[in-house]
């Protein structure tokens, strides 16, 4: 048997020539690799303001790209084409070499470096490693948009090459990160705690009705976030029906408008989002 996968906390060790939970990571001769390493499902130049980051070069343009697969399985993802494991889309594989030069060539464009997103980043933290190295060489930025959900040796992995990160916190329960998403929320907080050492951070938390849209969770992260870094840019986004969360309405904008209240209690800086 494989030894186990480092990534996330469950700590997979699938069979040879099988994949992780995530969809991919594989069991290559005994060992846990990056199965889709380079193999890009998603690319695109965006606005740096939709990461979401407000206070990281606003105004500027990043080359986006993402895989496939994700550490979380939440039933309201809002990319669940190309980020559940049961999605196989046609890629295109882009060696980091190949990405570093691509993002050097924009750059006339407006262009301040790559983000990693889409789906979840850190389950080829490998690749992300790799092209930030070069990213970096070429004298750009490296961005990554992540759920968090990866143990402090891939932090260590990648802190050297990232310049900023949006991290989601998508609840304050430890319950419902379990057994809805499938995650650790113990996890993420680390990770937080950690990134913010090294890296501009930002937080982002998808406000769904009915799940986490009370002012004394908001209340309660907030205040925590703070504990951090009361100086931490804090992203409260609207929620719309997507993948398996379609049994409810869109949030009303003026709870999100609400929670922002709520949060900019603790909080120096606090957005809201697709309101």
């Amino acid at each position: 048997m494989a030894e186990p996968c480092k990534v996330c906390w469950r700590h997979c060790s699938p069979a040879e020539g099988k994949l992780g939970v995530c969809g991919a990571r594989k069991t290559v001769n005994g060992e846990v690799v990056c199965d889709n390493y380079g193999k890009l499902t998603s690319i695109a130049l965006d606005p740096i303001e939709k990461k979401p980051l407000q206070h990281f070069h606003p105004g500027s343009l990043i080359l986006s790209v993402g895989s496939y697969g994700c550490s979380l399985h939440c039933p309201f993802c809002q990319n669940h084409e190309i980020s559940m494991p049961e999605r196989r889309l046609h890629y295109r594989e882009v060696s980091p070499e190949e990405l570093a030069e691509l993002a050097y060539e924009l750059k006339d464009r407006g262009n301040i470096g790559v983000a990693y997103t889409y789906n979840e980043p850190l389950i080829s933290y490998e690749y992300v490693r790799d092209c930030g190295r070069l990213v970096h060489e070429k004298g750009m930025y490296n961005v990554l948009v992540s759920n968090g959900m990866a143990s402090l040796e891939v932090l260590q992995e990648i802190r050297p090459y990232i310049d900023a990160m949006n991290i989601d916190l998508k609840s304050f329960s430890e319950d419902w990160y379990r057994e809805v998403l499938g995650g650790d929320l113990n996890m993420v907080k680390s990770f937080i705690t950690e990134a913010v050492k090294g890296a501009h951070v930002e937080i982002t938390t998808l406000v769904i009705p009915g799940v986490n849209d009370s002012d004394e969770e908001i209340r309660q992260m907030a205040a925590w976030i703070a504990s951090l870094d009361k100086g931490i840019p804090y992203h409260l986004s609207r929620f719309f029906p997507a993948y398996r969360m379609t049994d409810r309405q869109p949030t009303p904008v003026q709870t999100v408008y609400r929670l922002a209240e709520v949060a900019s209690q603790y909080l120096d800086s606090v957005y809201t989002g697709n309101c």
